[in-house]
Order: C-alpha cells, then sequence, then structure tokens
C-alpha cells in the first residue's frame, strides 16, 4: 500500500469501507484515534504497524525502531510520562525480552499518558521460536487484555486501549493473532480525532521503584485498578452473546471467534457463542452466567495454552476444551468442527510433497561464507556452531548452523560451551547478524572480553533488519527518519577490546583466510570476532541486479559445483543456465563464478546484460466500465492459491479482495489470509481468499471453489486438497521450482503429480512461459498471468473484465507495473 494510500486513510471521512491487513488496520486506527507516538522492534507478525503503516505518516505521529523490545518500552514510558499516549508493538518473544521493563512499569498508579503495547501472537508458529503463553504474565503483571475478534476491531483496538489506560491509570494490551494480523478485512473507518497531551506529572518522584515505593504501588493497583476494571469488563458491550437456542454454547476469544461462527454458518447449527472482548481480568459474573443458561455441552476454544479453560475450572464449572497438555495451540474451523462433533472429510494423496524449507535469497552475501564454513566443518575443522535469530538461522538448511536459541544469545552459548570444554575453542564458533548483534549480541561480545573466553564470533552484517522486511538499525546507513546514522559497528567491536577482521561477503578468498586466521588466533587462547560485510540483495535497487555472467559450453564439465545458489539451476542438457531469481550478486564478485574450477564463466558485454526491470510494455487502453446485474454473482465465494516464497501469491489475493470489493461483496465481508514469515523465503506459502457469507481467514475443507497452485508440486501440501468443494477446479500452473535440498530426479515428474490427483477437475497453464513471452523476462507477472486464467473459470468468471481490470490497478497503480500486469493478465485470459 503505498505512502499516499496509507495518509488518505488517516484522514478520511468517517464512514467509508475499505480492505485492509490487520496490522495497517491498527497503524490506520492509530492515527485516527490520536495516538501521540509509537516506537518497537521488528518482529514478524507486528512489523507492517510501523513499516508498512506509521511510518509513512511520520507528520502524523512521532514513530521510531529502537535496537530492542526492552528499549522501545522504556522509549514508550518515556513518552507517557511526557504526557503522551504511546503505542509499542512486538511479537511475543519481544515481550519477553522486555519483560523487565514491562513488569516494573505494570504497576504505577499516577496520572500519565497511556502506555499500549500492541503484542502479535504466533501460535503456529509460522516465524518464532516458540508458543509460550503470556496471558499468565499479563495476569499477573495486573494489566487489562483487549484481543481484537476482526479488523474493525484491530482499527479500533488503540482507541479503545487509549481510553481504558487513562481512565484506569494502567498500561494496556492489545493482544493480536498473527492471522489477524496479516490477513486481510473488510473495515468502516472509524471517527478521526486528536487527544490531549496531558501536563508532565508534578511529582516524577512517584515513578521509582525503590522497594517501598513498589510496595505500596502493587496495594494500591490490588485495592483500585483491579476492582474497577472487574466491573468494566463485565459491563462491556464489547462482550458478544449471540444467541442460539442454548442448546449447546461456546465461549472464546480473539480470532477463533471467528472459526466459531464459521463452522455454526457452513452447519446452519444454532448454538450460542459468548465471545469475550478481554482475557485480563476476565467477565467471570457473565461467563457462569452463560454457562448457567446452556442445557447441554458448552466448550472452551482458546489458542495458547488453557488460560480461559483453567478460568471456568476453578469455578467448578465442567467445560470441554483442550485435553492436559494437549498439542493444539491454535484452532482452525476444521479443528473447532471435529472437536464439536460435526463430520469433516478429508483427502488422501499417495504422493508425499516436496521438502521446501525456506533459504537465503539468490545472490545473498550469506552464501561464500556459508560454504567455506560447510567446508571446515566437513573437515572437522569446526564441531559446533551456535546460531541465533535472523537471517542466518536460514544457514541450519545449508548444514552449516546447529544450535538456534533466542536473540542475541549465541555467542553466551559459545562461551558456556567453551568455559565447560576449553579444548573446543578452536573448534566451534558463533554466528550472528549485524542487527541482532544491536539488539542484544553485544552484551555477549563483552562478555566474552570480560571473562577471557577464547574463541571465534562472527557478525554477518548485511546493514538491515533483513529477516523481517530491511528495516533500519544502528548498523544502517540511515534511521527510519532518514537521518544519517553514526552509530560504526566495527568501531563498537574494536572499542569492546575485541580483534576483528573484517572481510568483504563476497570475496572467497578474503573469506578463507580471514577463517583460517581466526582459528589459529582461537588455538592461542584469543577471542576473535570475524565481521562478513555486505548490503541485504533485496536493498539493492533492481537495475542493478540481474544476469551478468554466461557459461562456456567448450570450458564447462558439467561438474555443477556451481550449482549453490536458487539464481542458477541445471539445465535439459545437464549444463548450468541460470534462472530467473539470479541477481548477478548486485555488482559484486558472483558466487558461482568463484566456484568453478573450469573457468567457464565469463562476463556478459554491455549489450548483453539483462537488469532485473520490466520491460517497457504499451500503455494500456481506457478501462471501459459496463453494467452487470450483481444478483448472479454466488452468496458466497472462495479460493485458496499455494506456491514458493516470491512467486506473487500475496499480490494474487490483494487483486480478489479488491476485485470483491468492486463487486459488491463489501456489503457482507470479504477476508484474505496469508502465510508471513520464514515461510517466504522460497517456502511454501498459502493465501486464501473468502467474501460473502463468511467470516474466517482459515478456509474450512470443501469450501474452496477454485485451487491454483503457482508449483506444480505444491498441491500435494498437506490438507490442501481437503479445502476444495465437490465439482471445484484445480488450476496449475506448470512453473517446477526444485529445492536445493533435493536433486533433479527425487523431484516427482509431472505424470505422477496428475496421476495422484485421480478425477480433479484441472487446468494447467504455462504462466511463467507465458510471462517470458510477452516481455518479462524474469517472469515476475507470472502471478497476474495466472489472475487473467482465473478470470475465465467459473464462477469466478461472473466478474466483468472491466472489475477485473480496475482490481489490478488499484494494487499497482504504478504506471509501468500496471502496463505490465496489463499485458499479463490479457495474455493469461488467451491461454484459456
Amino acid at each position: 500500500m503505498s505512502n499516499n494510500e496509507i495518509r488518505r486513510l488517516c484522514l478520511a471521512e468517517e464512514g467509508e469501507k475499505v480492505v485492509l491487513q490487520g496490522n495497517i488496520a491498527f497503524a490506520v486506527g492509530c492515527v485516527r484515534s490520536g495516538i501521540h507516538s509509537a516506537d518497537g522492534y521488528p518482529g514478524t507478525p507486528s512489523t507492517e504497524v510501523i513499516d508498512r503503516g506509521l511510518s509513512r505518516v511520520q507528520d502524523l505521529i512521532k514513530v521510531g525502531w529502537s535496537v530492542n523490545e526492552a528499549v522501545a518500552v522504556g522509549v514508550a514510558f518515556g513518552h507517557t510520562l511526557a504526557g503522551e499516549d504511546s503505542v509499542v508493538t512486538m511479537k511475543i518473544p519481544g515481550l519477553f525480552q522486555a519483560c523487565d521493563v514491562f513488569t516494573s512499569s505494570a504497576l504505577f498508579y499516577e496520572e500519565r499518558g497511556a502506555l499500549i503495547y500492541f503484542i502479535a501472537s504466533d501460535f503456529t508458529p509460522s516465524s518464532t521460536q516458540h508458543v509460550i503463553d503470556p496471558r499468565y504474565l499479563f495476569k499477573s503483571s495486573m494489566v487489562p487484555v483487549f484481543e481484537p475478534r476482526s479488523h474493525q476491531e484491530m482499527l479500533e483496538a488503540s482507541g479503545i486501549a487509549a481510553e481504558i489506560g487513562r481512565r484506569y491509570r494502567t498500561p494496556f494490551v492489545i493482544f493480536a493473532s498473527g492471522t489477524l494480523c496479516h490477513s486481510e478485512g473488510l473495515v468502516i473507518l472509524n471517527s478521526a480525532g486528536k487527544r490531549d497531551v496531558l501536563d508532565i506529572p508534578e511529582d516524577l518522584k512517584k515513578f521509582n521503584l525503590l522497594p517501598p515505593i513498589a510496595r505500596v504501588n502493587y496495594d494500591t493497583v490490588v485495592a483500585e485498578r483491579m476492582p474497577g476494571l472487574e466491573k468494566m469488563v463485565e459491563e462491556s458491550p464489547l462482550n458478544r452473546w449471540i444467541r442460539g437456542s442454548g442448546k449447546k454454547g461456546v465461549i472464546t476469544y480473539g480470532i477463533t471467534t471467528a472459526y466459531v461462527k464459521e463452522v455454526r454458518e457452513i452447519y446452519g447449527e444454532d448454538f450460542d457463542i459468548l465471545s469475550l472482548a478481554f482475557t485480563n481480568p476476565l467477565p467471570l459474573k457473565l461467563m457462569q452466567e452463560f454457562y448457567g443458561s446452556m442445557k447441554g455441552d458448552v466448550y472452551i476454544f482458546e489458542d495458547g495454552y488453557q488460560f480461559l479453560q483453567e478460568a471456568m475450572e476453578r469455578l467448578g464449572l465442567k467445560v470441554i476444551g483442550k485435553e492436559s497438555y494437549s498439542g493444539i495451540t491454535e484452532w482452525s474451523p476444521a479443528l473447532v468442527a471435529e472437536r464439536m462433533g460435526y463430520g469433516v472429510k478429508k483427502k488422501k494423496v499417495k504422493l508425499e510433497p516436496v521438502p521446501r524449507p525456506p533459504m537465503i535469497c539468490a545472490g545473498c552475501l550469506y552464501r561464500l561464507f556459508a560454504l567455506e564454513v560447510a567446508r571446515l566443518k566437513k573437515r572437522k575443522k569446526i564441531e559446533a556452531i551456535f546460531g541465533d535469530i535472523g537471517c542466518n538461522s536460514l544457514l541450519y538448511f545449508m548444514g552449516v548452523l546447529d544450535t538456534g536459541l533466542a536473540m542475541g544469545a549465541s555467542d553466551s552459548k559459545r562461551q558456556g560451551f567453551v568455559l565447560s570444554r576449553p579444548e573446543k575453542a578452536a573448534r566451534c564458533m558463533s554466528i550472528i547478524g549485524d542487527s541482532t548483534e544491536c539488539h542484544s549480541g553485544l552484551d555477549a561480545t563483552r562478555n566474552a572480553v570480560f571473562r577471557k573466553v577464547p574463541g571465534i564470533k562472527v557478525v554477518l552484517d548485511n546493514y538491515w533488519t533483513a529477516m523481517t522486511g530491511g528495516q533500519p538499525a544502528p548498523s544502517s546507513p540511515v534511521n527510519l527518519a532518514g537521518d544519517e546514522v553514526r552509530f560504526d559497528l566495527a568501531r563498537a567491536l574494536k572499542s569492546n577490546g575485541c580483534r576483528v577482521l573484517e572481510v568483504n561477503a563476497y570475496e572467497g578468498k578474503d573469506i578463507r583466510k580471514a577463517l583460517k586466521d581466526a582459528l589459529s588466533l582461537a588455538e592461542k587462547d584469543e577471542f576473535v570476532v570475524i565481521l562478513v560485510r555486505g548490503s541485504c540483495i533485496n536493498k539493492i535497487p533492481g537495475d542493478k541486479k540481474g544476469v551478468r555472467l554466461k557459461i562456456s559450453r567448450e570450458k564447462c564439465d558439467k561438474c555443477h559445483i556451481c550449482l549453490i545458489c536458487p539464481g542458477i539451476e541445471e539445465g535439459e542438457d545437464g549444463f548450468p543456465q541460470f534462472s530467473n531469481l539470479c541477481s548477478g550478486c548486485a555488482g559484486e564478485n558472483p558466487a558461482c563464478m568463484q566456484m568453478c574450477p573450469f573457468d567457464a564463466m565469463e562476463f556478459l558485454g554491455e549489450e548483453e546484460v539483462t537488469q532485473k526491470t520490466l520491460a517497457e510494455f504499451p500503455k494500456p487502453p481506457e478501462i471501459m466500465k459496463r453494467q452487470f446485474d450483481r444478483s448472479t454473482l454466488p452468496e458466497r465465494l472462495t479460493l485458496a492459491i499455494r506456491g514458493v516464497g516470491g512467486q506473487g501469491t500475496l499480490f494474487f489475493g490483494r487483486v480478489l479482495t479488491q476485485l470483491a470489493f468492486l463487486a459488491g461483496y463489501g456489503e457482507r465481508n470479504i477476508v484474505k489470509g496469508e502465510t508471513h514469515g520464514m515461510a517466504q523465503m522460497g517456502g511454501p506459502v498459502i493465501s486464501t481468499f473468502s467474501c460473502g457469507k463468511v467470516h474466517s481467514p482459515v478456509l474450512f475443507p470443501g469450501s474452496a471453489d477454485c485451487l491454483i497452485t503457482m508449483e506444480v508440486s505444491e498441491i500435494l501440501r498437506p490438507g490442501f486438497l481437503d479445502l476444495l468443494k465437490e465439482g471445484g477446479t484445480i488450476l496449475i500452473s506448470k512453473t517446477s521450482i526444485i529445492p536445493q535440498v533435493i536433486t533433479p530426479e527425487e523431484y516427482p515428474a509431472p505424470e505422477r503429480i496428475k496421476g495422484a490427483l485421480g478425477e480433479y477437475r484441472i487446468i494447467e497453464v504455462d504462466a511463467l512461459g507465458s510471462a517470458i513471452e510477452i516481455g518479462d523476462k524474469t517472469g515476475r507477472v507470472a502471478n497476474v498471468v495466472m489472475i487473467g486464467a482465473l478470470s475465465r473459470i467459473a464462477p469466478f468468471n461472473g466478474f466483468p473484465l472491466d472489475l477485473w481490470l480496475e482490481a489490478i490497478r488499484k494494487v499497482s497503480p504504478n504506471p509501468a507495473f500496471w502496463a505490465a500486469n496489463y499485458a499479463a493478465f490479457m495474455a493469461g485470459r488467451e491461454l484459456l
């Protein structure tokens, strides 16, 4: 979404309907509710609130990234002492990183601005290292917790939090499901306004936590804050009792409400639903009233652990929830239906899906380093490698990384290992990224110097917080405001007393020498840091990327040593060839060229170089708007798209949401779900779309009118075929992407995949070939070719052509992209 569109939404009139991602809805809501400031640290699934939302309207709200979550909370707390209402964003592990500040600030009871935590959960997990439920922490910290159930409530949440936070003089937690954060849904813009900035408290000494003051604060909160909050949650109109027959009932909260409502809709049942807005404190009297009014069973559906279920059981109420130590940490509509005793049909596919772990990007600066370390491991020069959180964690899938624990913990693990096994000091190393080193890794660096622990620490410096999308860190050239950053990571490491070896990430010989030198120093009981430097490939402009090499068939021995990257692959005749993913190592010394033992690669001439830019396409004609009968469209439309990270499935889904909105489905509901996080790094991705009489971004089995796969083997993913309704269509792109963890021979042949699908209605198209044929040598618009093909398939062919085109243009209005997308869409229609 463009900067101009974010601004427009922040300032638009009340009542406008729009489809927004949950995080963007929250960001827009912050500005419209008059929140004064926002701070945070990037962490999927919370990142977009600042990254793609508030950072684009910095003249409307103070906003910035801090070096870690604990610092961000301290910054936000400072804003509240200055009288401002402040939001701080993070994911669950970030909360625990900030736990000291979170708990210490929880029990002040003096008037100040509202301190609002936006904490995104990931109980699957998709991009988080654990599924620990923090609700018990919230309860013991006596902080109220609101859990949004819809995109509309994501929009309104910050205003609710600010009002309650000020009224009860309390920090406030908005605990949002990652599914809700990353899905898109229909919202109606709320009223916009400004909030007064309070005076600075007269006696700042009351915001001190000397033990006697802390005791008084605790007693005051117990006696005054909590009784007021309990009364508020019992009487809140935000709790929703959806009346039914009273034969049986469900108590739930958050995004799980949508799953329960979806099951109720699909089966036409009339069970009662009590959907709670607040999970701390819980409205225990309302819950007891609901329970007492049910003639039959009462079910509990909640993500995380068993917080709500245990609260009911403490009241002596027998409910049906999770079994003791259940493995369910996140429900789906199918799981809800099964637990309630409804039949759910499942399909079996005899062919196993292709293993597709997330991988580092084509041309990534980490690759040559990883290959050199892998050689050392193979030769037993290195026995253990302690990893961290971030892009470096993907080296696990290259056989380089061993352990992974938490942000900044890599070298502290190494230190403990070496202190126990001193003889291993020169046989192990730690690896961390630059932004994580700035986050909390420097503490371990100082500890190694302080404790005189010998060994090797590697900092892979790509200048950005790359794993979450390239946000600025202290090691970046600029901060969020665009100001030049004066922090120097190399000088910081040296000033801590480290010996630092700096090396260019794209020079394999230099990396090899640095590793050799570091091992020698470690054997002499020294602590040394290797700083491997080069920019994140995704921060390099597109006109500096593209195929720069050609392969001499006379010199090439087909040894395949160069097949180290998604940008180069084995051709049909066994010779290596560059794929449409090749970035040319962004103008640096090409990694594959350095691997070739036969000097079979040489640079292209200037006229031969192909940059990763879209070809020039003719200007599309004006869209001819036509009248059509909306009543001919189905009451409900559902679709699911699978592909590989980078194939544009998320764009596909955004086009469909705009299409549904233009067609009038905004009168009911429009919902899109998607996968984010590590799955995007070349791993499996799913995007779902529903409109009409729908509730959930997670689809119910047997509900999809069409299944689409951007990569042929992705149709085999467990549970995907289950989504297709009887008589539905499968649209398959013939594109095959062979993951680096298997050989071409291990990849299932197209006829085997087709045979495994049996009697399904299947339509196959060559979307990538079509995109290349119309002039897009990168294949970037293959997803739009598939959209064009879909527009010919029932029931999606009921949408008129002008709506399809307008939807595509709205999602990507840039004239060059619109011209390319128009050509691709029309080419897709021609395929059918």
